[in-house]
């Protein structure tokens, strides 16, 4: 699988966040909060929703299952006056991105196993210290085989 090397504009996102881990996964929980006030925000620009990750700067280099990281679910807007109670502003920076099309259920990891292990290791880049995320478009069904995805890895030339 090939990715699509894109150079992200900045990004103004609206949303619910929560500590977590991969052993504590509170995706459900963020979700579960964020869906039903989609609707109380009235600046969308798109009917994308973000499921973004913002990870310490040690995480990949000793990957624990108990590391915590920050988990957002998360719309974009057009500007910050209108941010629901409850909610949060989150400015997306801009940067250069790896962008993976995938097709399959939420619940499959391989798709991260085949990104970290082999893909970023055999190409020209190297994993950057910004969020990731994946963009949940008119496609993508929950948990679905026949689901759709886009998954954002901020990546930066490697250093030669």
């Amino acid at each position: 699988m090939t990715p699509r090397i894109i150079h992200l504009e900045e990004k103004k996102l609206v949303g619910y966040s929560v500590q977590m881990s991969m052993v504590d996964n509170r995706t459900g929980e963020v979700w579960g909060r964020f869906a039903p006030s989609i609707k109380d925000i009235p600046n969308r620009l798109t009917d994308d929703k973000f499921s973004l990750q913002i990870y310490p700067e040690s995480y990949f280099k000793q990957f624990n299952p108990n590391a915590e990281f920050e988990k957002w679910a998360a719309v974009e807007v057009e500007d910050f006056e209108h941010i629901p109670e409850g909610m949060h502003s989150f400015i997306l920076e801009p940067g250069l991105y790896a962008v993976f099309d995938y097709k399959g259920s939420s619940t499959d990891k391989s798709i991260f196993q085949y990104i970290y292990s082999k893909w970023i290791p055999e190409s020209e880049y190297e994993l950057d210290e910004r969020p990731h995320f994946e963009v949940l478009g008119s496609k993508y069904k929950n948990n679905d085989p026949e689901s759709e995805e886009e998954i954002w890895i901020p990546i930066r030339k490697t250093d030669q």
